[in-house]
């Protein structure tokens, strides 16, 4: 049986880097609310310079590169500790490979940013790729993590039939309407509805423009409450008590996220409260995605009790 001592040096690893790429994604929105993606206008220098003039927003912009580039050193000190053992280069090769190219692609999406003078459209994408980024090493992470627990955590812990495709539903949808509230954001339709729970004093506005925009991520944002609700209720028929937990953390979670949007359009779009907003957004994705993959690791309660007919 494997010594589980390389799975714990990915894991400690893979969720260092992760916790940076949350990190990078938050200071990332600072960046695009305090109107500062343009404050370097070259690329990778700064205004010419590796440490450019000590001016807030450039070197907001400034602090948004170097973290980048000291979570392209960690993935790529990841991906070393992956490939230089059998076990986990069996393991997690394939998601080494992956954030290997997503890294890459993020790093080319910044630089259009500067070129094209952030065009919503690659903002966007930017945005979309780097929360993918994320889930991936969240998800080399806690893989490597379940390797490397020595004794089963889940003896006699089952999942509901179907429960598994609700999980993944709901951390696909946590991913969409996070990708969605950026374009709203790059688009600058944050305050196309300055008011709430109507929009421009309607209940039900056209689907036009900024203002369809700004409503759809508003339904998004309903629908994701419902959804998340009904994760967290189901979690509870699960054994395994981690899944329960961030099932739990999960319906808390979307209920801050919802409340940090309404306050974000009532007090006219703080830098602060938008990035507490996404932050809590790329929270919730890497507690749905964690549960998804605990659940994932147990047993089909139906194929259980027909084992034990079986027999």
């Amino acid at each position: 049986m494997p010594s589980p001592r390389a799975h714990r040096m990915v894991a400690r690893t893979a969720t260092l880097t992760a916790a940076f790429m949350f990190l990078l994604i938050v200071v990332g929105s600072i960046v695009r609310t305090t109107g500062s993606g343009l404050s370097c206008p070259d690329w990778p220098l700064c205004h010419g310079q590796l440490i450019p003039p000590m001016q807030f927003n450039i070197l907001m912009e400034w602090m948004h590169r170097l973290i980048a580039l000291v979570v392209g050193l960690m993935l790529a000190g990841t991906a070393v500790l992956v490939a230089m053992h059998p076990e986990t280069r069996a393991r997690y090769g394939g998601l080494a490979a992956l954030s290997v190219a997503l890294y890459f692609s993020q790093a080319l999406l910044g630089a259009l940013t500067v070129w094209k003078l952030l065009d919503p459209s690659v903002v966007s994408g930017h945005l979309a790729v780097g929360l993918l980024l994320f889930a991936t090493f969240v998800t080399l992470a806690t893989l490597a993590h379940g390797e490397a627990e020595e004794r089963p955590a889940n003896s006699g812990a089952v999942r509901p039939a179907g429960l598994l495709t609700l999980f993944a539903l709901a951390t696909l949808l946590v991913w969409f309407q996070s990708v969605l509230g950026g374009m709203v954001s790059t688009n600058h339709a944050s305050l196309a509805c300055p008011d709430w729970p109507t929009c421009n004093g309607e209940w039900f506005p056209r689907l036009q423009g900024l203002v369809g925009l700004q409503v759809l991520h508003r339904y998004g944002a309903y629908l994701l409450t419902i959804v998340l609700f009904t994760v967290a209720l189901s979690a509870e028929k699960v054994g395994d008590p981690r899944v329960r937990f961030l099932g739990l953390l999960a319906g808390r979670l979307v209920l801050l996220q919802l409340g940090v949007g309404v306050v974000n359009v009532l007090l006219g779009v703080p830098v602060w409260v938008s990035a507490l907003h996404l932050g809590n957004a790329a929270a919730i994705l890497a507690v749905m995605l964690v549960a998804t993959l605990r659940l994932a690791a147990l047993p089909v309660a139906d194929a259980v009790s027909a084992r034990a007919v079986a027999r």
